[in-house]
């Protein structure tokens, strides 16, 4: 099959093609206004390379993060929310916490429906699911005509108790579709995020509706441009939890989308770690705006059905809107290639979280920016060349790079000379970069030093060494393709689908016989969206069980079997849950029963993975050359040796060495050694003698 990854970064578009098992790429620079139209030109620019058309590709899989970016910069529709009398105001009375408590100037994020735009029904659902008060027609035709006065584009349904029983939800947005058209976008709370807690699953829908105009008329765009010019294949998107999904499912549920590009780079670091066996990987992809991390045991990223996004407040946990959907649990930061060097208001150095992005761009890309960013930091030390960056799709301007340098920050800061400056920033992306996946390893509980380093995008090769110095991490993976990651991580993922059923009641007396059916009618629902792209003897279908002692919030997942699916045997499930939380707490409560908080099921698209070995030839150097780098601790230049990946064909090669690519640089820094594997893969090892 022929296959095409689309990744629509903040300063590059990547687009991978993938055909006999063989991997062709590009880099193209995002049209932030128009991002469909760098994506057109990087499949054509990927497709001349092996002579094929659009006619000719059997899959396209997309991701993206214009859902994120829209909520951050509130580019949405005009949305208005319709919930349960007495209920108006849970947008914005939050869950009455404050995220950090003795800040006086405290800041929360915009709520996306103002209170003019939030509309109630008379109608109550009691939690078990009875009905209290259902709505009238009368109210719901005469709220139409409200809606129809204010000229909304999108409405959000949001019941109290709509996660155990959703009838009125769907007669009233059945009503609201009549009445007002297909001109307006309805979305209900049960179908977005059909889980317990309000705020959350109201906060959910909210931005679903709120983003779900704008993402279908992009993607539907997208596809019919493909279609004009001979594709006929399958369009897949990718979603936050690192899986794909069909373009209806991603039209309906766009708030699904919302880390869709950052998701494909921990897929590619989880295929990459359960193909060369690292149990423990840490992954760093970073790209031309911000740089991503996750932690992936086993080959499996850790993953999570809460999420925030748009944070107001420092980038700190609790200030953003919360989102009730399945994505992995990631780190960004604001440094990237493209992220801007400044002194602040103490006269410090400071960089990122602003980004130049692709418009326009770093200094060096001579487009306009006279800021100075990591990428013009790179070019003046010499870590990056000026030949053929970005596979001689740009034409670097080198005397750019430390002109912007001098001219922002040299007379600002107390350094010998620009390249002084140069490594000065280098290092201060490093040691935030290392520091964020420091602290979000002491927050999850692990060792990061234990971890393998798996780096990804096109500054992932240039960071590695040095981050892992300052983590006490002994071995890099630097993959084939990583300056392409996400996009080759696109193509790695299964297509899949997974629903979360609230059940919040003691494992003792719930109702089995109701829970089983809830639980079949999932499966079928999960099964039916994966069925549109994969073929049912390739679906696998799992189930998982969220867990707790009565009145406790340590929710634990057990994963539940195929024996006990059949008889969904919760003895047996809650003997498990009680081991695994002796194992993360060292005391079990015996006394105390046990809740079934929620149920996940998944369908997934079957994967098969193949292990990767070392090459045994002995290293022969082509082509090879010197480069004089400078090294900010050393303050002087060091010569690297300098060799492309594809002549090191095996063995052990000694830094400083420094390998470049079309897409990416591997730096090999003093102390650390490299080899590649039989599939191409770098792995860097450091010596017993290293400062940090």
């Amino acid at each position: 099959m022929t296959r095409i990854a689309i990744d629509i970064g903040g300063t590059f578009t990547d687009v991978v093609l993938e055909t006999a098992d063989v991997l062709f790429s590009t880099k193209v620079l995002t049209t932030s206004k128009n991002p469909e139209r760098a994506a057109l030109d990087g499949v054509r620019e990927v497709l001349a390379k092996v002579s094929l058309g659009l006619s000719d590709v059997d899959t396209i899989v997309h991701g993206t993060t214009l859902a994120t970016n829209a909520l951050i910069e509130r580019r949405g529709a005009k949305t208005a929310f319709v919930t349960t009398e007495g209920f108006r105001d849970v947008l914005e009375m939050r869950n009455e916490k404050r995220f950090d408590q003795y800040a006086l100037n405290i800041e929360l994020p915009e709520v996306l429906v103002p209170r003019p735009l939030r509309f109630t029904l008379n109608e109550r659902t009691a939690s078990d699911g009875s009905v209290l008060a259902a709505p009238k027609e009368n109210e719901i035709v005469a709220l139409a005509d409200q809606l129809r006065q204010e000229d909304v584009e999108a409405v959000a349904v949001g019941f109290l108790h709509a996660y155990r029983n959703a009838d009125h939800e769907n007669l009233v947005a059945h009503r609201l579709r009549e009445l007002l058209g297909n001109s307006v976008t309805i979305c209900q709370s049960a179908e977005v995020a059909g889980e317990i807690r309000e705020y959350e699953r109201f906060s959910t829908v909210c931005a679903n509706a709120y983003v779900r105009p704008l993402i279908s008329r992009y993607v539907e765009k997208l596809h019919t441009n493909l279609q004009s010019q001979g594709f006929d294949g399958s369009f897949l998107m990718m979603l936050s939890d690192g899986r794909l999904t069909t373009l209806d499912v991603a039209t309906k549920f766009p708030i699904r989308l919302v880390e869709g590009g950052p998701a494909g780079g921990v897929a590619f670091g989880a295929h990459l770690a359960r193909q060369l066996g690292s149990d423990k990987t840490l992954s760093l992809d970073i790209g031309g705006t911000t740089a991503k991390i996750c932690f992936i045991e086993n080959g499996q990223p850790q993953t999570t059905r809460d999420f925030e996004v748009a944070r107001a407040w420092r980038d700190t946990k609790g200030s953003g809107l919360p989102l009730k959907v399945p994505t992995v649990k990631l780190v960004e930061i604001g440094a990237g290639g493209g992220s801007i060097a400044s002194v602040d208001r103490l006269g410090r150095l400071a960089v990122g979280p602003k980004s130049a992005g692709s418009d326009p761009g770093p200094a060096a890309y001579n487009r306009g920016g006279s800021d100075p960013t990591i990428t013009d930091a790179h070019l003046t030390v010499g870590n990056i060349s000026a030949n053929g960056f970005a596979g001689g799709m740009i034409e670097i301007e080198p005397e750019a790079a430390p002109k912007a340098i001098i001219n922002k920050l040299l007379g600002d800061i107390d350094v010998e000379n620009v390249y002084t400056a140069a490594g000065g920033i280098i290092e201060l992306a490093d040691e935030t970069m290392a520091n964020a996946a420091r602290v979000h390893g002491v927050e999850l509980g692990h060792d990061v030093s234990r971890f393998d380093l798996l780096v990804s995008g096109g500054g992932g090769g240039l960071h590695a060494a040095r981050i892992a110095e300052k983590l006490g991490i002994s071995r890099i993976i630097v993959p084939q393709n990583a300056g392409v990651g996400s996009a080759v991580g696109f193509l790695n993922s299964p297509v899949a689908f997974e629903i979360a059923l609230s059940v919040m009641e003691q494992v003792e007396t719930l109702d089995q016989n109701e829970l089983k059916d809830r639980i079949k009618s999932a499966c079928n629902t999960v099964q039916s969206v994966v069925k549109q792209a994969v073929k049912e003897s390739e679906i696998d279908i799992s189930v998982n069980a969220e867990l707790r002692y009565l009145g406790q919030g340590l929710d634990i997942s057990i994963a539940v079997g195929e024996e006990q699916l059949a008889s969904f045997a919760l003895e047996e499930i809650s003997q498990k849950f009680e081991a695994r939380y002796l194992e993360l707490t060292g005391f079990q409560l015996g006394n105390i029963p046990v809740e079934l908080v929620s149920v996940t099921v998944t369908a997934s698209e079957q994967r098969q993975v193949a292990t990767s070995g070392a090459a045994n030839e002995k290293p022969s150097y082509f082509k090879e050359s010197a480069r004089s780098i400078f090294d900010l601790r050393a303050s002087e230049r060091i010569t690297y040796r300098e060799i492309h990946r594809r002549h090191l064909n095996g063995g052990v090669v000694e830094g400083p060495t420094v390998i470049p690519e079309d897409q990416t640089t591997t730096l090999v820094r003093p102390g650390w050694s490299v080899q590649r594997t039989g599939d191409g893969h770098l792995i860097l090892e450091r010596g017993d003698n290293h400062a940090t």
